[in-house]
């Protein structure tokens, strides 16, 4: 898609194009959260303009901000000796060149303007194949960027699945996909056929920790709410909970009242947003049928006392799972719904053991004021993210990477980890214009580069 000919592009293009991009968010900030709702059947409004809208021109903004500071020479050392002769090393940042974006159903426009954000930053051109499962908010975007970019610029494909398998097929220089671990995998698979690099954002089961120190009232305030976020289809959702046992009853009333507190009605209710698809809502009854059978107590939250026939699209009551085993469905898939899990523990260890014999979630979040304990769990838990008495929050700093680890994905992006992703760190070496310290260690070797050598094998 970019001719060597043309040119590293300069700052001034790359503003350009992220300015245009803001422009572009800012114009259609109206039509993005209607596409959503007619997407999903409903998705509350406001959240759409929090995740989909403003919590992108925040991260647009940050990287302007340092753009410049990013694309500077990255100065290094150079080898002794001669460095002191006036050798010089740094690294230099270039565009990889295209980049293919495939993204997701659940925040269709975060999740394909934030990555290409950074694409563009890094002086790239991009491919975008959005999810079949949002065509209004696909064609949108396709209208969208058709308004705003050359097609030599940013190009967007859409198409089902089978369109999705030939475009991970082709011969990017860098590969971004958002989405599941089994579609990763096809994904992965299909790029090696040109060795393509691919960033990987994925999901898993991401847990949070209640320690004994912690504020019952502002866990559940603070884990309902971003479990609840979106009807629960977001990818670093909480994922289930671990409460000490003493504390079970206690976190059931603090949770009821929360809850009750943020949607008082569920079906009725313009925040709450409906499950993407007949599929999915299924599939997460499912989950909810295969615990009852197998002996959890299902706690599903009713606040309004709503009946079945006052169901509006495919929306599902939040719902709590306690006494769950690990042969339980909702315990051995990513729920993204809004079913919460509860484990329960006498000691710390046994959670962190819980979590450490599990493959690594893309987040981690710890409740508690117990600073030991908290450093306890940072430095025995490893994740791709972590947020301290709060779920989700991490993601929306744009200073810090965001990305999975093993089975939750590989690979960062936001800020200058976005940055350099989708960059290519060459290294550049200017050699000292002073000869007689190179004709040293050109042959025929003298008694000299003996020294040299002599005074480097050494510990």
């Amino acid at each position: 898609m970019r001719s060597l000919s043309e040119g590293i592009p300069n700052i001034s293009v790359r503003l350009d194009r992220l300015n245009r991009l803001m422009y572009m968010m800012i114009e259609f900030q109206d039509h993005i959260p209607d596409a959503l709702v007619e997407d999903f059947g409903h998705r509350s409004p406001i959240v759409s303009k929090f995740s989909d809208i403003a919590a992108v021109l925040d991260s647009i903004r940050y990287i302007k901000k340092n753009l410049k500071r990013w694309m500077e020479p990255d100065i290094r050392f150079a080898a002794s000796p001669f460095n002191l002769f006036g050798a010089k090393a740094y690294v230099q940042y270039q565009p990889v060149g295209s980049v293919g974006v495939i993204s997701p159903w659940n925040y269709p426009f975060n999740l394909t303007i934030g990555p290409l954000a950074a694409v563009l930053s890094a002086g790239n051109r991009a491919m975008i194949k959005p999810s079949e499962l949002t065509p209004k908010s696909s064609n949108l975007m396709k209208r969208m960027i058709s308004e705003y970019f050359e097609p030599e610029e940013i190009a967007v494909v859409l198409g089902d699945g089978s369109v999705g398998e030939e475009f991970s097929k082709l011969a990017f220089d860098h590969l971004f996909f958002t989405g599941s671990t089994a579609v990763a995998k096809k994904i992965m698979a299909a790029a090696a056929t040109h060795l393509v690099p691919v960033t990987l954002e994925l999901g898993g089961k991401s847990p949070v920790i209640v320690g004994c120190s912690a504020d019952l009232k502002t866990v559940a305030d603070r884990v309902w709410n971003g479990k609840l976020m979106n009807g629960g289809q977001t990818c670093i959702a909480p994922d289930y909970l671990f409460i000490p046992e003493a504390h079970l009853e206690s976190w059931i009333e603090a949770s009821t009242n929360s809850i009750a507190s943020m949607f008082p009605l569920i079906f009725k209710n313009e925040n709450y947003t409906s499950i993407i698809n007949v599929n999915h809502f299924e599939r997460l009854q499912k989950y909810l049928e295969d615990a009852r059978r197998r002996g959890a107590q299902i706690i599903e939250f009713n606040p309004g006392r709503e009946e079945e026939l006052d169901r509006t699209y495919y929306k599902l009551m939040p719902s709590m799972i306690v006494d769950v085993t690990d042969d339980m469905l909702v315990m051995k898939e990513e729920i993204f719904g809004p079913i919460m899990p509860i484990k329960t523990y006498r000691k710390i260890d046994d959670a962190i053991q819980y979590i450490n014999n599990r493959s690594k979630p893309l987040s981690l979040y710890y409740f508690g004021q117990d600073k030991t304990e908290e450093t306890h769990v940072l430095e025995n838990t490893i994740s791709g993210g972590v947020s301290i008495n709060d779920v989700i929050f991490h993601y929306v700093q744009d200073d810090l990477p965001f990305g999975g680890v093993g089975a939750s994905g590989m690979g960062r992006y936001h800020g200058i980890e976005g940055f350099k992703t989708f960059s290519n760190p060459r290294a550049v070496y200017r050699q000292t214009p002073i000869d007689f310290i190179l004709k040293i260690m050109r042959p025929p070797f003298g008694h000299l580069f003996k020294r040299v050598i002599s005074s480097r094998i050494k510990f």
